[in-house]
């Protein structure tokens, strides 16, 4: 049976919430395998708009199972208060259709000022544009192997110690910042309080994931962010704290690399970005005024503008490569519509010499001048498409040239944030 993993192929916002809707109805489970509460996603469904940034997607559909696994950093309060939005909005989450991974690791209040004193203490050059909810410092604690975990909670008798390491570290921090100390009290409360509403959900995952595969269930993974934000393969260090590539998905859910059967990457039709860091095609004049416009280009969980720019060829292929991406869903080609003139970067002049990569040096990054191929526009509308017949031909033929530069297939295109407004090329759970 064919499990897929769903990554974002650019900086991320690129629309992968309706794509992951779309394919949890073709789904049994759905994965979330990295990142916190620092991402999200959109879905609209018969008009309703329902904002996720830990949940994954396929809790807002009845009968499926959605797993938390533990390549995930967890805000327990931010969960909790996202359950109960879904509540109000008449989705129910409960043990029944949510599993959370006894291992995954725990974001606490103090991981998120942490992140907020050292985004505030930074200069202005050096600031890496963090959302400020601890995913960072609580990525910190899990490598130095001091993190609190789902399953501590289960066993509040050893916490007081647990606490006292994690405080070592922290509390030196705060000496070295000039920062009141932490009482570890105070945590043990924080966390003693929350307990009882997170260990109904708490599951050995990988073997619930396991057990399910093997009894035949299709398995979608989702991601949070995209793969140039990956720790170790995106634009260091303007990037998240874990790895958001494809393979994260073996790793953050306890699954072997054999259950991943198809990787799908998800780019828009042209370029975004969030925060600080490279971004060779932004646009900063009316094109990218546009783009955002009508893109309505602004973070699920910031609510920050995003910036926007022309189609990266360069990057897309790259990510294609480094996530072994078998297919790309290309969205919001609608956003388009009407535009004259589209220009793709197709290459980087860099030192006097033009490269087909981005360069992981992040002084390298800065100096890129993009290489553009132009193509015309198109008069037609492509909004709510579900046929390549319904598309105007030069929109067919803008497509078409971006499979052959990123050196993929174009599996499905959306042209619309509604998710039946949806053509599909390759369903990716096919056998």
């Amino acid at each position: 049976m064919a499990n897929v993993v769903v990554v974002g192929s650019q900086w991320g916002d690129e629309g992968k919430g309706k794509i992951v809707d779309w394919l949890s109805e073709r789904a049994d489970v759905v994965v979330r395998f990295q990142g916190g509460h620092n991402a999200g996603h959109t879905l609209v469904i018969e008009g309703t708009s329902y904002k996720l940034s830990l949940l994954p997607s396929g809790v807002v559909r009845p009968g499926k199972l959605a797993v938390i696994g533990n390549g995930v950093v967890l805000d327990p309060h931010a969960l909790v208060a996202e359950i109960e939005r879904l509540a109000a909005q008449g989705v129910s989450v409960t043990p029944e259709n949510l599993r959370i991974a006894d291992n995954a690791t725990l974001i606490l209040s103090l991981h998120q000022q942490l992140d907020a004193m050292r985004e505030g203490a930074a200069a202005p050059e050096a600031k890496i544009g963090t959302t400020g909810r601890g995913i960072g410092p609580a990525y910190e604690d899990k490598v130095g192997r001091r993190a609190i975990r789902v399953m501590d909670l289960a066993d509040l008798a050893a916490l007081p110690a647990k606490i006292d390491r994690l405080l070592v570290h922290h509390n030196a921090i705060r000496r070295g910042l000039e920062q009141p100390l932490i009482d570890p009290e105070a945590i043990y409360s924080e966390l003693a309080s929350i307990a009882d509403r997170l260990l109904p959900f708490m599951d050995t995952t990988w073997d619930l994931l396991d057990r399910r595969r093997r009894d035949g269930a299709r398995i979608l993974f989702e991601g949070a962010q995209g793969a140039l934000l990956d720790i170790d393969h995106g634009t260091y260090p303007y990037v998240t704290s874990s790895n958001t590539v494809a393979g994260q998905a073996a790793t953050g859910s306890g699954l072997g690399p054999h259950a991943l059967s198809y990787v799908l990457g998800i780019a828009k039709a042209y370029t975004t970005r969030v925060g600080q860091g490279p971004f060779p095609t932004e646009q900063t004049n009316e094109i990218g005024d546009f783009l955002g416009e009508r893109g309505r280009e602004f973070g699920t969980v910031t609510g920050r503008k995003r910036r926007c720019g022309w189609f990266d060829a360069v990057i897309v292929r790259q990510m294609v490569k480094v996530s072994g991406i078998d297919g790309i869903a290309l969205t919001k080609l609608d956003v388009l519509d009407g535009m004259e003139t589209l220009r793709i970067c197709v290459g980087y002049e860099f030192n006097g010499r033009r490269i087909d990569r981005l360069p992981a040096s992040q002084a390298a990054q800065a100096e890129l001048v993009p290489v553009y191929e132009d193509m015309e526009g198109w008069r037609g509308s492509t909004a709510g498409a579900r046929s390549w017949a319904d598309l105007p031909a030069q929109a067919v033929k803008y497509v078409r040239h971006i499979e052959e530069l990123i050196e993929a297939p174009i599996a499905l295109l959306s042209t619309s944030p509604e998710r039946d407004d949806t053509i599909l090329v390759r369903d990716p759970f096919q056998d």
